[in-house]
C-alpha cells in the first residue's frame, strides 16, 4: 500500500508528536492513500503554520504483514460506530482501547459543517449519517504507536511541480 502525508516539511522519519488539538482518530501520525487529499492538506498546513514549504512525503507499507502483526481498528464507511469514535476523539473524551493502526473515512472540510451541527446537538445521529452518505469521503490511516511506525518505509516525495 502506498501512503501519503501532507505537511509543510518533508517527513522522512515519522514520529509521534503530541498534537495541540483533538483529531478524528486521536493521537498519531496521519496518512492517506489519496495523493490529492495529501496535497490539499499540505497546502492547509503550510498556510496555517506560515512557514516551511508545501511537501507530500510518500511511504510504502506491507499492509498484510503490518495489519496481521498489530492491532487495527477499521471503519469501512462513515457509519454509527465511526461517528461515535470520531466524536469522542474530537471532543477529547475517547477513553477506549488504543490501536496501532486506525483506518477509515476522514471527516474533512467538506463534512465539517455537518459534523459541527451534530456536535452542537442540532442534527441527530440519524440526520448526520444520512447527510454523510452524499459526501465524498476520502480515507485516512493513522499510525498510533512506534510499532506501527516501524512498518513505514519512506519512498520520497511528490515532485514540487505536482503540488
Amino acid at each position: 500500500m502506498i501512503l501519503y502525508h501532507g505537511s509543510n516539511v518533508i517527513v522522512s522519519e515519522p514520529r509521534l508528536i503530541e498534537q495541540n488539538r483533538f483529531l478524528d482518530f486521536g493521537f498519531g501520525f496521519y496518512t492517506t492513500t489519496n495523493k490529492m487529499q495529501a496535497i490539499g492538506f499540505a497546502d492547509k498546513v503550510t498556510k496555517r503554520r506560515k512557514g516551511g514549504k508545501k511537501s507530500v512525503s510518500i511511504y510504502e507499507i506491507d499492509e498484510e504483514r503490518a495489519f496481521a502483526e498489530c492491532s487495527v481498528l477499521r471503519f469501512d464507511s462513515a457509519n454509527e460506530a465511526w461517528l461515535d469514535f470520531v466524536s469522542e476523539n474530537r471532543s477529547g473524551k475517547y477513553a477506549g482501547e488504543v490501536y496501532d493502526f486506525i483506518f477509515g473515512p476522514v471527516a474533512n472540510d467538506d463534512v465539517y459543517t455537518t459534523f459541527t451541527l451534530y456536535s452542537a446537538g442540532i442534527f441527530t445521529k440519524e440526520q448526520t449519517l444520512e447527510a454523510l452518505k452524499i459526501k465524498k469521503l476520502y480515507n485516512q490511516l493513522t499510525l498510533s504507536s512506534k510499532k506501527a511506525l516501524s512498518y513505514l518505509k519512506f519512498m520520497g516525495t511528490v515532485p514540487q511541480e505536482e503540488l
